[in-house]
């Protein structure tokens, strides 16, 4: 399908398009903090396609990568590739409270209403001290959340994981609504946006609580409500988000074959794939793009 000039992609999947949209957030010349997963793929995306100057930060001290490879981890040499330079952890965390950082891609296991992430603890029946799941924590997810300018949240959507009040507080967004973070002195602004593999939520500017900006294809509002623990409020110009072009899904595609992050692909995954697709991707983009 092609629509303005855009050739649209006809075989997608909702997780692709989840990609593409945190993809389509980023604005070329901004330096975005990234994370592992899914976050890491459209910020590639970003880079690769209509934002070719953005800077990317990754938690170890990367400085602006152009990497040909999928990253699967903070320290993985594929995070050197024509980077700008290669600093340690705490200056890449010491720059971002400086404010320097336009934006920052999280991540959780909970969100709820006002953007708060929970990656801490699932108490069930318990508590902080005994819940029910122990999750691996912050990492650096609460030094973004706090100082980047604005944040990024991608969730698969789940009712179990899109709350009234998340379980415990990793990752602030909203706090309890409006002026809490101005309460706290936090130099970011907070989220702007959650995307999931239904939809797009965006922050009443008064509220500061999340309502339902944009439907993707072939869901509806009543279907994103179902899977949602507030009372949700519906956006009076709701949308349907753009899909992904081919050219999109054909780079995600590239990047990621084994569908590590686009599809659960990591379990089944042998070294010789692996290393397969590295090199595929390599390859090909580095006969794409010049730096």
């Amino acid at each position: 399908m092609s629509t303005n000039n855009k050739e649209y992609a006809e075989d997608y999947t909702l997780q692709e398009l989840l990609v593409v949209s945190a993809a389509r957030e980023i604005k070329d010349n901004e330096v975005v903090f990234v994370g592992v997963g899914i976050p890491c793929l459209g910020a590639l995306v970003a880079k690769l396609t209509h934002a070719p100057n953005v800077t990317m930060v990754m938690e170890a001290g990367c400085i602006g990568p152009t990497p040909y490879r999928l990253i699967l981890g903070i320290g993985d040499n594929s995070c050197i590739e024509n980077a700008i330079c290669v600093t340690s952890l705490w200056r890449a965390f010491a720059d971002q409270q400086r404010g320097y950082f336009d934006l920052g891609m999280l991540g959780g296991a909970q969100v709820d209403k006002y953007g708060n992430l929970n990656s801490t603890a699932i108490f069930g029946d318990g508590d902080y001290n005994r819940p029910r799941t122990r999750l691996p924590g912050s990492g650096g997810a609460n030094d973004i959340a706090v100082s980047a300018q604005r944040t990024l949240i991608m969730m698969n959507q789940q009712k179990r994981r899109f709350l009234e009040k998340v379980d415990y507080v990793t990752s602030p967004g909203y706090l309890d609504g409006p002026g809490s973070r101005e309460k706290c002195s936090y130099p970011g602004k907070g989220p702007s946006v959650i995307i999931s593999n239904m939809a797009i939520f965006r922050f009443d500017p008064e509220t500061k609580e999340a309502y339902l900006d944009s439907v993707h294809p072939k869901v509806t509002a009543d279907d994103v409500k179902k899977e949602v623990s507030w009372d949700l409020k519906i956006s009076p110009d709701l949308k349907t988000t753009e899909p992904p072009t081919k050219n999109e899904v054909d780079l995600i595609r590239l990047l990621d074959s084994e569908k590590i992050y686009t599809g659960g692909g990591l379990k089944s995954l042998t070294f010789d794939n692996y290393l397969k697709m590295l090199d595929s991707s390599y390859e090909k983009l580095k006969s794409m793009f010049v730096c």
